[in-house]
């Protein structure tokens, strides 16, 4: 499935949730909820995947970071239910795109009125 379809399917899926349940409630509920909605569009995906660190071929970290959900093994989905999306959750993702080496990422803060102004794309210009 191409990149931009794929995202707009989990926002989909995404925007399906919010409308139901609103916002407000913790980052698990919605990740619960996340991965029903996107298992049912025939999609794979993994919740709290660990990120390892390698550096200089030597694994160096392996506990500690988790990817919030990753989708057909290509689209990091970070969560949240935040009162403002802040540069360290963005950089949190970027880092995340860059480890795992994955091309896109979205970071969706389900603590917004209106979702669609809680919902960052993050394209890895450094995936392999």
């Amino acid at each position: 499935m191409e990149l931009n379809h794929l995202s707009s399917q989990i926002i989909k899926a995404a925007i399906k949730i919010h409308k139901e349940l609103g916002p407000g409630l913790l980052e698990s509920v919605y990740q619960s909820c996340m991965i029903i909605e996107i298992n049912a569009m025939g999609m794979r995906v993994q919740p709290e995947v660990p990120v390892t660190i390698f550096y200089n071929g030597h694994k160096v970290h392996d506990d500690g970071f988790k990817i919030d959900l990753l989708v057909n093994d290509t689209i990091i989905v970070e969560l949240k239910s935040v009162e403002k999306v802040r540069d360290v959750h963005k950089k949190q993702l970027l880092t995340y795109l860059r480890l795992a080496k994955k091309p896109l990422g979205l970071l969706i803060n389900f603590n917004e009125v209106m979702l669609k102004d809680g919902i960052t794309r993050i394209i890895n210009n450094q995936s392999v």
